[in-house]
């Protein structure tokens, strides 16, 4: 497929890696020469130096010839104007833009045909989510849902004093007392399926599939204290907080903002007239205790700065803060973020990545594409979501009697309301929801890519 993407930063970078290794033709598009040279020595992409936004550039681009093109610039309103000038130049062309301005969102989506988008992205917004989820559900790492909330993968860190800590697994329903199957094991930076006779270690970070409603029990039985939230401490006035602090009213959680620039604390106060936004530095030890730093059930730090980000963190769970949520930027050096043990890690422009990856995938393949794709294990494998159609093989066939690819696990089944942890006995059929999780080598299309 040919591909344009207007903006090299960040996210722009990250989506030419990971669309030029699925055998996409790219072309990156940005005003900054010596930022393209990198990409384009770095990744099997063209580069064009100039603005995204002129029809001149678009065309030297190969708009005319490109099937899809993704804004990702730091400004809202090039995005915007990019992909319109596109979309007049090719009508046929796929557009998505990352739209990042609250203001701009929501009359983007009402007016898509006007400025010719297929999709909207607002990262943001999607991070506040994602840390609402979480906030839910104390006691994970990271929760990914499928089959419309009924399944989940979570994570979960194995401490020195964890029940599972020196268990193999094929032992683990003694102790969790549910089903659940363990379909992916960190250990050392790397990713492992694991076998029945694996035996988890001090530092593992597994990624668990069960049924929604085991999800209590799992923490139940592995004395992992969790309480509802209801005191929230935010450290930065981003857009990441104005949203989050907007869902966590409804759920009346009492929330306070900590924000340094004094002009955003006004607008914040303005925006969100219910909510407590202190002016100050959330870096300042003296100003988080008078705050009530220890008495919050939990603290997410949002500033601008990853390193403040982390040490904000680090210093709310040396405090015993019960739940730490920690936004970066960057999360391609999982070592070091490891090494740091900073429990919840969430990263916005990893998840507007990760949604427009699925978009391409879906639009090569229009019928069976995969209905929800999320990145687990620091991208080293994917979880996949398909809906089982007439057109999928071995339906109503044991499990035990179809052979898969290496490296795939089909790790559930939904039927209806029930979710059931596959085994050899298992079938899928017609209509069912079925999750797979593969190595990030193994990109899948449609369901029927698992069968080998």
């Amino acid at each position: 497929m040919n591909i344009i993407i207007a903006g090299d930063g960040m996210v722009g970078s990250t989506l030419a890696r990971q669309l030029c290794a699925e055998g996409h033709n790219v072309t990156l598009v940005d005003r900054d020469n010596s930022v393209l040279e990198r990409s384009v020595e770095t990744y099997d992409a063209m580069g064009i130096c100039g603005n995204c936004a002129s029809m001149e550039t678009l065309l030297q681009a190969g708009v005319k010839e490109a099937e899809l093109l993704i804004a990702v610039t730091n400004s809202d309103e090039v995005n915007l104007l990019c992909c319109t000038v596109a979309h007049g130049l090719n009508p046929g062309l796929h557009a998505i833009a990352r739209i990042r301005n609250p203001e701009y969102t929501e009359q983007a989506s009402k007016l898509r045909n006007i400025f010719g988008l297929s999709l909207v992205i607002n990262p943001d917004r999607q991070a506040a989510l994602e840390i609402e989820r979480l906030l839910k559900y104390p006691g994970f790492l990271k929760r990914d849902s499928f089959a419309k909330g009924r399944t989940e993968i979570v994570e979960l860190r194995i401490t020195a004093d964890s029940k599972l800590c020196h268990i193999a697994l094929i032992d683990m329903y003694n102790i969790v007392k549910c089903k659940v199957l363990v379909c992916a094991v960190l250990r050392d930076g790397q990713c492992i399926t694991p076998r029945g006779d694996f035996v988890l270690e001090e530092g593992d970070r597994i990624f668990v599939t069960a049924p929604t409603e085991n999800l209590s029990t799992l923490l139940r039985n592995l004395d992992i204290i969790t309480r509802r939230v209801r005191r929230c401490l935010i450290c930065g006035g981003s857009r990441v907080a104005y949203h989050l602090a907007q869902f966590l009213e409804k759920h009346n959680i009492a929330v306070t903002i900590i924000e340094q620039d004094f002009h955003r604390c006004q607008s914040l106060t303005a925006q969100l007239p219910e909510i407590n936004v202190i002016h100050g530095d959330g870096n300042d030890q003296s100003l988080l205790e008078s705050e009530g730093l220890r008495d919050v059930d939990a603290l997410v730090s949002l500033t601008g700065s990853d390193e403040i980000n982390m040490i904000i963190s680090l210093y709310a769970r040396t405090q015993q803060v019960p739940q730490v949520i920690t936004k970066l930027r960057r999360v391609d050096n999982r070592e070091i973020i490891d090494a740091l043990s900073l429990d919840s890690v969430v990263s916005p422009k990893e998840m507007c990545s990760n949604t427009i990856a699925r978009y391409v995938r879906a639009m090569q393949n229009q019928v069976g594409a995969a209905v929800s794709v999320h990145s687990i294990a620091d991208g080293q494998a994917e979880a996949s979501e398909f809906i089982v159609d007439s057109n999928t093989r071995f339906c109503n066939t044991p499990l035990k009697d179809i052979k898969l690819k290496p490296g795939v696990l089909l790790v559930s089944i939904t039927r209806g309301t029930r979710t059931e942890i596959p085994g050899g006995l298992s079938t899928f059929r017609k209509g069912d929801s079925v999750v797979v999780v593969t190595s990030r080598e193994n990109v899948l299309y449609q369901l029927n890519d698992i069968f080998a």
